[in-house]
């Protein structure tokens, strides 16, 4: 039987010449230019691992690791001490430390608890380092950033809603009050999104802070990751307060010293991972694979050998264009972000009482 080619009756669908067009334009479309290459976290601790070697060699940039030796709890310091470490990294000047708690996801109340006192002395450790003629008599503003109708950015307002407030005794039973009965003065506020507000946070707060005059702000905030083990499992506390493109929702305006009048230290820990970053990890898990392969090293170093614009393009390539900024959280985030702001409320507790509040609710 004689074969038939196009021009003998073929005829082709046009479906399959729409595909070639379509294919044409990803093709054109590859040729612009791309935007630099960057894996988004809110972490200083993955900026610093993200560097050759340590991390710990970065000029402007001193790293310090540990252990507490009554905790399981491994502990990492990062200071940006100038310009130059600020430029490099990608975020202001200060102190960030990050508290490694894998265990995090088990409903485990021991191990809750020892993570709740550690938080609660690092927390009194950064609260006189901030307001070092109060101590520990400072009155602090809890904020809780984010917004309590989306689960993964609900973390802020669910610790403050978890908190004891005091300073409300103040106006009831007059202003030594709180300092006869050996109690902080401490106060919080959610102040929503803009969506549900019209309203900018920073200009929520700064009102707030006008009216009340705290020592301190302490904003809590959800965080976004690049690395998926550290969702849920990762606490930054960090003295730079917050900064436009942090946190989940991050289009706002900066909360520091500068724009608040008082002193600004953050909490955040991450709930969501961008799909970028999930499949950045996977190309680099990929490229280290085919290097250890001695039948596929050279596509292994091939792919090593890219530059950050070509991995880009090749995960450009992977992602189709309608998953867009796209982020991923955990299936069982409710229960995560549930018990995370109890553990985070109690480490608060522990710093400004001296002691857990017991409002840790029975389940």
């Amino acid at each position: 039987m004689k074969r038939q080619g196009k021009h003998e009756g073929e005829h082709t669908h046009p479906c399959r010449n729409q595909s070639r067009d379509g294919s044409r334009e990803r093709m054109a479309q590859s040729e612009l230019p791309l935007p630099k290459f960057e894996v988004r976290t809110d972490l200083a601790v993955e900026e610093q691992e993200s560097f050759a070697g340590d991390g710990g060699e970065i000029r402007g940039v001193s790293l310090r690791e540990w252990h507490h030796r009554d905790s399981h709890i491994r502990m990492t310091e990062v200071s940006i001490l100038n310009e130059d470490g600020a430029r490099v990294m990608g975020k202001p000047m200060g102190t960030y430390l990050t508290l490694d708690v894998p265990d995090m996801e088990k409903r485990d109340e021991g191990y809750h608890e020892e993570v709740s006192k550690e938080l609660g002395n690092q927390l009194r450790v950064l609260i006189e380092k901030m307001c070092p003629d109060k101590k520990e008599k400072a009155s602090v503003l809890v904020v809780g950033l984010g917004n309590m109708q989306v689960t993964p950015d609900s973390l802020g307002p669910r610790v403050v809603d978890n908190l004891q407030m005091t300073r409300h005794f103040l106006t009831e039973y007059g202003g030594d009050f709180c300092e006869k009965h050996g109690l902080p003065v401490l106060s919080g506020i959610i102040p929503g999104v803009m969506a549900q507000t019209g309203m900018e946070t920073a200009e929520i707060v700064k009102g707030v802070v006008r009216e009340t005059r705290p020592d301190m702000i302490l904003a809590i905030d959800a965080l976004a990751a690049r690395n998926v083990r550290r969702l849920a499992s990762t606490i930054q506390l960090t003295d730079t307060g917050i900064h436009p493109g942090s946190g989940v929702g991050n289009n706002r305006h900066s909360m520091t010293r500068e724009t608040m009048g008082v002193p600004v230290a953050a909490l955040g820990i991450p709930t969501v991972v961008g799909a970028a970053a999930i499949v950045h990890g996977t190309v680099d898990a990929l490229i280290r694979t085919l290097s250890m392969s001695e039948d596929m090293v050279n596509y292994g170093k091939y792919m090593e050998e890219l530059d950050a614009e070509s991995q880009y393009e090749l995960i450009r390539e992977l992602m189709e264009p309608e998953f867009g900024p796209m982020y991923v959280t955990p299936q069982d985030i409710d229960e995560r972000v549930k018990e995370l702001s109890f553990t985070v409320s109690e480490g608060i507790h522990q710093a400004l009482y001296g002691s857990p509040s017991g409002s840790r609710k029975q389940e």
